[in-house]
């Protein structure tokens, strides 16, 4: 009995993890095949559309030529006069022009293009141009972005779960320093000794059955009559347990020979888990001082990391980068030479957009503890004092 219990307890235990793990595979799986999906669609659109020579770009070329010629040797007497024409004239130019839409809509650039959609990123430097990729691209984010909230909240309750256990189990360990240091060890050998001393005068008696109490009480023996009530009352007890006992029986017998019972409490089961999603988050309470430091470690690594592959970012750029890409402000001042390689930090983008949500998430609860304490101390200060009349 006892070989074959041991992997059925495994087989539980391992269907116990997956219907777990579950609901967040669901979300994670279903925002990637959305990214696949999106990336499939615009890359098809905008990359084999057509490029058409417009007017604004034949007069754009006109007037480089004109300030080309103009160029001479005695360009330097009117060196600013000709770099303010030279901005002006590129201030016009429409970046369309000098792109290759096959190269700008690969699959991988349309993939990040995606991940800017639904992340609302969005730093600009790539965007549809034809009326049906603008058309996709509005329908796409309709969808997109709340299904990347819903990851986002999914993923706060594992984080705040990580963050709550991790922040006590510090506070725990603090306080068991802070102690062991106060106490010195001569009163500690007394505190121990008088505990000790205590247990030992503290007598644990065992609960006394039904009967035995009705038997300690006085004229039990005379009252036959209320003495079979009680056994009366035992017999009906013993009697419910049996029959809980067989009914858990035969619902385990239930559920070994149906298995469809057993799929259905499962099933139930993992429609609670969706249910729960975002308690976790509204119960976390850490410092704020802590979010920040987590977001500046976090932002930090890939701040080291990302010049590796961007020669023109050094650390302080790549850290500029990462803090407008999580916090979704996404300028476009900072382009990237290689947008496939920052695919590759997709999970990276999720986790911190989701450790500065829970940021912002922290900051707004203190702001509104704080709002409360002004406007409850400005009523206070307001609130007319009580006069005491003489009768």
């Amino acid at each position: 009995m006892a070989t074959t219990s041991q992997p059925l307890r495994g087989k539980t235990t391992c269907k116990k993890i997956f219907w777990a793990v579950f609901p967040h595979a669901c979300f994670i799986l279903s925002l990637v095949i959305y990214a696949f999906l999106g990336a499939l669609m615009f890359s098809h659109i905008e990359g084999n559309r057509k490029v058409t020579v417009s007017e604004e770009y034949r007069t754009f070329l006109q007037n480089l030529t004109y300030l080309a010629r103009k160029l001479s040797d005695n360009v330097t007497e009117n060196d600013k006069m000709f770099k303010n024409d030279i901005r002006e004239l590129f201030n016009t130019a429409d970046p369309v022009w000098f792109i290759n839409p096959e190269e700008r809509w690969s699959f991988f650039g349309s993939l990040f293009f995606c991940c800017t959609v639904f992340t609302t990123v969005g730093y600009g430097n790539t965007y549809p141009v034809t009326r049906i990729g603008k058309y996709l691209c509005m329908l796409y984010a309709l969808f997109g972005i709340p299904l990347m909230f819903l990851v986002l909240t999914d993923m706060g309750d594992i984080l705040a779960t990580v963050l709550s256990k991790s922040y006590n189990e510090f506070r725990k360990l603090q306080s068991k320093i802070l102690a062991s240091k106060l106490c010195s060890g001569s009163t500690c050998s007394k505190r121990n000794e008088l505990k000790s001393r205590a247990q030992s005068k503290i007598v644990v008696n065992e609960p006394l059955t039904i009967m035995e109490v009705l038997r300690s009480q006085s004229g039990m023996k005379r009252r036959p009559v209320k003495y079979r009530n009680v056994e009366l009352f035992e017999m009906l007890i013993a009697k419910e347990n049996e029959n809980t006992q067989s009914a858990r029986n035969k619902s385990m017998e239930r559920w070994s020979s149906c298995p469809e019972l057993a799929r259905g409490k499962t099933v139930s089961r993992v429609i609670e888990n969706f249910d729960k999603i975002g308690k976790e988050l509204e119960k976390l309470d850490v410092p704020i001082v802590l979010m920040v430091l987590v977001i500046f470690v976090y932002i930090s690594c890939a701040a080291a990391i990302l010049p590796n592959w961007e020669r023109n970012m050094d650390f302080q750029e790549a850290f500029y980068f990462c803090f407008i890409t999580l916090t979704t402000i996404g300028f476009g001042d900072t382009k990237l030479e290689h947008p496939k390689f920052f695919l590759f930090f997709s999970l990276y983008i999720i986790i911190g957009m989701e450790i500065v949500f829970i940021a912002f998430k922290l900051g707004q609860d203190r702001l509104i503890v704080l709002y409360k304490k002004v406007i409850s101390f400005c009523a206070e200060k307001k609130m007319p004092s009580k006069k005491i009349y003489p009768k």
